[in-house]
């Protein structure tokens, strides 16, 4: 039986939301770039999670980690944006 990964769960739900926000955003308001950007950084961070799981060593593992935290604050950035649009 495999061990639980929180950490994967939730990035990959998040990125479920970040699709579902990003659809919104070109529906709705029409507004392309911002979706557009907000649909990669917010859908990188599960993919950095799911990269680091088969880290070739410890400093790959921090590296795609530390990736991962820096697209989830440029993702904080858009969506934050999205607010005055």
């Amino acid at each position: 039986m495999m061990k639980e990964n929180l950490l994967k769960d939730l990035t990959f739900k998040f990125a479920i939301r970040i699709v579902e926000l990003s659809r919104n955003l070109q529906e709705i308001t029409k507004e392309w770039v911002l979706a557009k950007q907000v649909l990669r950084s917010g859908t990188s961070i599960g993919a950095l999670v799911r990269e680091a799981e088969f880290a070739q060593s410890r400093a790959d593992f921090i590296s795609k980690l530390s990736i991962a935290l820096k697209e989830a604050n440029e993702t904080q950035y858009w969506i934050d944006s999205t607010k005055r649009v």
